[in-house]
């Protein structure tokens, strides 16, 4: 596998315990947020395809498993086939995903987000929603602008974090992770290239934070802040959510949100190389020199922090035996992950992974490319082994 931190991936600190909030993990190997759009028109969970896909992902006990990005609001399904845990149907289909996963002795964490401008206008409006950022800055590329977003509008989107938190619990979900990445709602307030308010809402690094901090505080109270994660993108150029002075906005922000002494379950950041531009464009991260290391020094591990972008099992290794050996990291595997469902098993034996299709990543409500990806002979022996013993 490469040289790594130990000769022994089992030895590494990836796969010793650690507890996130309420839960206790076995290892540090997490699986994403991934969009794959295999839910259903009205945004349901197509439960037959997703039940067994996340309850696979899980099925090494101890695995901390991220739901894709799930919308708070049915104005905020703002993309075909995106998942939405708003409605009763909604609920009883995340609920039977969720039940699947902890049968499998698995942790689950849903992320959940608004869009924003990153909303497709025309689809929006067919639904009779408005289209709306931080700000009346359209989308590069795009001839529509999104209305400036109103007070009444924000305190309802904060409300919408905090009801739809509260449903995840009640449906036996762990946690709730916070989707502050990325050029979607929360990112695009963070972002002084989208937000030109000039209310308490944007003008400064202090007001450009200050929704992200109120929907943690607000989350927090409703459901407990050990059942709360936050995940951002300092380094991502991704749908044009960028920023002037990226060591001012996000020192500020993880400093007040330390500040708030909250034992939040963790924060999740992607690595400057793992900017969805860069990764799916395949050219080079805007910022790929830098790291992250101004964060994790201010949070000090308050609570655990992943780390997310464009992993391979030995450069896992390395980074939390290595490079971050003095904080509290989990990694967090995406691609590979979707096509092997017993991944942390194939790291921790040194077995050889799957290659994913980048092709079949989106196919609207299909297996082809979701549930097809074989566990290891391995991984299926020592099953059968411990089943029979």
């Amino acid at each position: 596998m490469g040289s790594v931190a130990t000769s022994n991936p089992a030895e590494s600190r990836l796969f010793k315990p650690i507890k996130i909030g309420n839960a206790q993990l076995a290892h540090r190997v997490v699986l994403a947020p991934l969009t794959r759009n295999r839910n259903q028109d009205d945004h349901t969970p197509t439960v037959e395809l997703m039940k067994q896909y996340y309850a696979d992902r899980g099925s090494v006990p101890g695995t901390l498993v991220i739901s894709e990005a799930t919308s708070i609001s049915h104005e905020e399904e703002g993309q075909e086939n995106v998942p939405g845990f708003v409605s009763d149907k909604q609920v009883a289909a995340w609920k039977e995903i969720i039940d699947a996963v902890h049968s499998n002795g698995s942790i689950w964490f849903q992320q959940i987000w608004g869009l924003g401008r990153a909303s497709a206008p025309d689809f929006l409006t067919k639904k009779g929603f408005k289209y709306r950022s931080a700000s009346a800055v359209p989308m590069r590329g795009s001839d529509v602008t999104p209305a400036e977003m109103t007070e009444a509008e924000i305190q309802d989107t904060i409300q919408a974090f905090v009801d739809t938190a509260k449903r995840v619990v009640s449906a036996g979900g762990d946690g709730v992770e916070l989707h502050g990445a990325h050029g979607y709602l929360l990112d695009q307030f963070l972002s002084d290239a989208v937000n030109k308010r000039t209310d308490k809402w944007g003008g400064s690094v202090e007001n450009r934070a200050r929704l992200t901090i109120e929907v943690v505080k607000a989350v927090s109270a409703a459901v407990g802040p050990e059942r709360v994660a936050l995940r951002l993108s300092p380094y991502a150029t991704f749908q044009g959510a960028t920023n002037s002075d990226i060591e001012a906005q996000y020192s500020y922000l993880i400093r007040e949100l330390k500040k708030l002494d909250l034992p939040l379950a963790y924060i999740s950041l992607v690595e400057p190389r793992g900017d969805p531009v860069a990764v799916v464009m395949g050219t080079e991260a805007a910022h790929k020199e830098k790291t992250l290391d101004f964060i994790l020094d201010i949070w000090n591990n308050q609570s655990p922090v992943l780390v997310a972008g464009a992993y391979e099992p030995e450069t896992a290794l390395q980074a939390v035996d290595g490079h971050y050996s003095k904080w509290n990291v989990l990694v967090v595997f995406g691609r590979h992950f979707l096509a092997n469902p017993d991944l942390p098993f194939r790291i921790r034996h040194g077995i050889a992974l799957n290659k994913y299709n980048r092709d079949t990543f989106y196919i609207k409500k299909s297996n082809t490319g979701y549930n097809d990806y074989p566990f290891s002979e391995e991984f299926k022996s020592a099953q059968s082994k411990s089943v029979s013993a």
